[in-house]
């Protein structure tokens, strides 16, 4: 690896920017932590950053040399916002750039798809990061972790279908990989757990865990879509819908070795994770 240079990291504050900016800092890299209101980080140096306010954009990226991209939340073209910044952080002396996509989005497919299509093309150095669904979405503050506390129940539209689900600290193992190793990856990386896992055997595992009964309730793709629109906007909600249903076809039931090659560590299971946060929340 590498220690010269600075790197950004765009959503330094959420589930993967908080924990790559952390990983970073601690093997002794420099880091410009971006959030909305430039929350302070450990270690690093934070700056205001809002993809919808371009006046932020530039103090963010003076002085920076590579970047880590999450993309905006709830956005279904995202590539509006996100090319333009991307050619003005070429233009600034930018010359990585690592972006977080997902397992269910190929090159030129909807949202950020796109932004992953063009990144070859602005960056001789690049990385998508294409993680399958987060373990952290049943433990923090997404709403399936919400309705787990709340009522004992996960709601999806994935039937039986199975998921490689892959901790949020694996993917960030990867990103620091991604951005600092002298040779950056030049392609798009699938990151999985060690295992396939269906919603069904999830509950099962929190149930057994955390000692109180987690069912999982099985919606069809018009009632998932219709609940999801009270949180986010109609064409968001629908691809997400779109997606339980993709898993339900078994788009997502695969396991990749790709965080064990690049981190020569295996990938955390989803029942370590969860005893190790009722350790840590003990």
């Amino acid at each position: 690896m590498t220690t010269a240079g600075t790197t950004l990291v765009i959503g330094a504050t959420g589930t993967t920017g908080s924990r790559t900016a952390a990983q970073l800092t601690a093997a002794g890299h420099r880091v410009r932590a971006a959030s909305r209101r430039a929350t302070p980080v450990a270690g690093a140096e934070p700056v205001p950053f809002d993809w919808y306010d371009p006046v932020t954009h530039a103090a963010a990226l003076q002085g920076v040399d590579r970047v880590y991209l999450i993309p905006p939340v709830g956005d279904s073209d995202p590539a509006a916002i996100m090319l333009p910044f991307l050619h003005q952080a070429r233009t600034a002396g930018v010359h990585r750039a690592v972006l977080l996509s997902s397992s269910a989005i190929p090159a030129g497919g909807p949202a950020v798809g796109t932004v992953h299509q063009a990144l070859p093309d602005l960056f001789e150095q690049w990385a998508v990061l294409r993680p399958s669904w987060f373990m952290q979405n049943f433990t923090g503050e997404h709403a399936h972790a919400r309705s787990i506390r709340d009522e004992g129940i996960i709601r999806t539209a994935t039937e039986s279908g199975r998921v490689g689900f892959v901790d949020a600290e694996d993917i960030a193992a990867v990103a620091v990989h991604a951005l600092t190793d002298e040779q950056a990856p030049n392609t798009d990386l699938v990151l999985t757990g060690p295992e396939a896992l269906s919603h069904d055997d999830i509950a099962a595992i929190i149930t057994e865990v955390i000692g109180r009964p987690v069912v999982h309730h099985r919606l069809s793709y018009e009632q998932m879509r219709d609940r999801l629109t009270t949180q986010v906007p109609v064409e968001f909600a629908a691809m997400l819908a779109g997606m339980d249903r993709a898993i339900a076809e078994g788009v997502e039931d695969r396991i990749t070795d790709t965080v064990q090659r690049l981190t020569r560590r295996p990938p955390r299971a989803f029942r370590a994770l969860l005893e190790r946060e009722m350790r840590c929340g003990s």
